[in-house]
């Protein structure tokens, strides 16, 4: 891996809140992640609350942007993906990440999807909650989860 590609790729697939968008964003400069979004999107670029989560971080996210999966897909040729799903059965501590993974979440209320993870049950994790009343962790907090575990597994931070 050339030392200027980024260790990991976070991929959000039609996120649909800014301010979680916003905070993925933040994290994504304080770890030097490229951030790629994946439409439709729930808002704008432009939305005051995306911006505002973001704060003044901006300019330090290594953004791109998709109007869907296939041109992502499609940019992405050489794509090592994991994905995560509250359905899932495999734990996240269970994934082997590796440098140039791209880790893919899906949007706040539906998730990717019961079919998409169909496809993909062997490369698809979950974060383990204890209290079955709660359906999901917030997206930001799962996507910090994940990325954190990553760098450690891969050398980044011990």
């Amino acid at each position: 891996m050339s030392p200027d590609q980024p260790a990991l790729h976070i991929v959000l697939v039609r996120p649909e809140i800014p301010q979680n968008t916003g905070s993925i964003a933040r994290l994504a400069a304080a770890t030097k992640t490229r951030l790629h979004l994946v439409g439709p999107l729930g808002f704008s670029l432009a939305d005051r609350y995306l911006k505002r989560a973001g704060l003044d971080y901006w300019p330090l996210v290594d953004l791109r942007t998709y109007p869907g999966w296939e041109p992502f897909v499609a940019a992405n040729q050489k794509l090592a993906a994991k994905f995560f799903s509250a359905r899932a059965e495999p734990s996240y501590l269970a994934a082997n990440y590796a440098r140039g993974d791209y880790l893919v979440f899906g949007s706040e209320t539906k998730g990717l999807g019961p079919e998409f993870i169909a496809e993909r049950t062997d490369s698809t994790f979950r974060i383990p909650i204890f209290e079955p009343r709660v359906r999901s962790l917030n997206l930001a907090n799962a996507v910090s989860i994940v990325v954190y575990e990553a760098l450690r597994q891969t050398g980044v931070v011990s």
